[in-house]
Formats: C-alpha cells, structure tokens, sequence
C-alpha cells in the first residue's frame, strides 16, 4: 500500500512515529508534500531519512503571495534533489482568502513550467466555493494550453462532476478521507468511475481523517481505511486494489 499525499511535518506526531506506524499497516511508499520553501526542505530531509519517504515540492495555491523568479528558481533548484519525485501541490484555490488570485496564476504556471523541465508529474490542488467551478475550470484550460505532456496528479480529488474530463486528459485521481464521510456518495461514483490506471489514493494527512477515525488526526497509516471504501466501490477487494494503486503510484512517481 502507499500514500500519494501527506504531510509528515505537518503531523502531531514525529516522522519517525508515522513512519513506523505506516510500516506496520504495510505502506512501502509515502509521498509527502511541501507548501513553501521552508516546508520543502524539510520533505527532502525527511526523504533522505526514511527509505519510504519522497518528497514533492512547491508552493500552495493559498501561499502564493510574494511569489516571484526567486522563488520559482528556488524549486526548480530543489526539483533535482534527491528524494523529489514531484512538483506541487499547486493551482487555484478560490475557496480561501489567502492569496491573490493573480498571484496563484503566477505561481501555478512557473510550476508548470519547472515541472516539464524536471520531467515530473505535477500534483495539483483544487479548490472553489460552494456551488462555484470558476477555480477547476481555470485550472484545466491553463493545463490544457500549457501542460501538454505532463501527467498531472488530482490530489484529493473531489469535484465528481470533473472525472470524465479528467479521465479524458488521462490525469491521475488520488482520493482522500473525504471519499469515506457518508455525505460524499457522489464522490464514491467518481472513486468507481476511474479507469484502473489513472487511480491513486492518499491521505493528505493529518487532514481529512477517514470516516471510521475522525476524532483523531490523520496519518499515513490511515490509508488502508480510505482505500477499503474505494475498494467496495469498485466491487473489488481491498488486497486486489492495494496492488493496483501500488503499481499507479510505481508508474507516476518513478519511486
């Protein structure tokens, strides 16, 4: 099993606890994601500390202010450590108030940019109001002008009525914890949806704890409870959907 999505540093808990605990619910893979310079350099220390650790770099949509060149070279820097096997989380998040939306578009395309330099998928976050697509439907029509080529992550993918566009373009979608809350049956539809080699899952951890653990914070362990569901949905077995993600994530990151 692996997580496609996490953050170690990020946890209550010690990277060493999570990783230990990830290894006895048999994750053999964890990738986990800077959200600013600082919070980069920290992925990779943990990457080159922990032999089921890589790290993915770059600057979220919500802290996108301030971003300029020297920022952008800064990741593009950090995109050949070792360790780094993915650009991001980036894109558009018009949710938040955080951050510009100019300056989220200027982050989002040098991303893109570094990321088709580096030859590294790109893991993109997401986010509109409610009721709202003016962020998604940005984002895939600046992808569709300057992305080709790239294989482009969906992390916590949760906008059901995006996936056959998303399978169109033959972009990957990671599913979370949220995918597990009873509300969410149409997110359950996109999970069976997906075509068998465009399916991650993840954790995104310590956010968005699966269902059955809600009131603790969530960790990469927690994954195996994200993928059961995804599994009973696409009335498979959770073993047989293990070896599938496992092989997805092999692919996509190279790891």
């Amino acid at each position: 099993m692996i997580d496609s999505h996490c953050h170690l540093d990020r946890c209550p808990e010690e990277p060493a606890t999570l990783v230990e605990g990830a290894r006895e619910a048999g994750l053999t893979r964890m990738l986990t994601v800077g959200l600013d310079e600082a919070g980069n350099q920290r992925q990779i220390d943990m990457a080159a500390e922990f032999p089921e650790v890589f790290a993915c770099v770059g600057r979220h949509p919500n802290d996108a202010d301030g971003f300029d060149e020297e920022a952008a070279e800064a990741i593009a820097g950090l995109a050949r450590e070792p360790g780094v096997v993915a650009i991001g989380e980036t894109g558009l998040d018009f949710y938040r108030d955080t951050a510009e939306p100019e300056n989220q578009r200027v982050a989002f395309a040098a991303q893109i940019a570094i990321a088709r330099e580096a030859e590294l998928p790109l893991v993109l976050h997401l986010r509109d109001r409610e009721g709202e697509e003016a962020a998604i439907s940005e984002a895939f029509a600046t992808l569709d002008r300057e992305g080709q080529g790239l294989t482009v992550v969906l992390h916590c993918f949760s906008a059901p009525g995006w996936v056959d566009r998303a399978v169109e373009r033959n972009w990957i979608c990671s599913f979370a914890g949220n995918v597990t809350y009873p509300a969410n049956a149409a997110l359950r539809e996109a999970a069976a949806a997906v075509p068998d080699d465009l399916l991650l899952v993840e954790t995104d951890a310590p956010y968005l704890t699966p269902q059955p653990m809600r009131r603790e914070r969530n960790r990469p362990a927690f994954v195996v409870e994200t993928a059961k569901v995804v599994a009973e949905v696409r009335g498979t077995d959770p073993e047989t959907l293990d070896r599938l993600v496992t092989a997805n994530a092999e692919r996509v990151f190279g790891w």
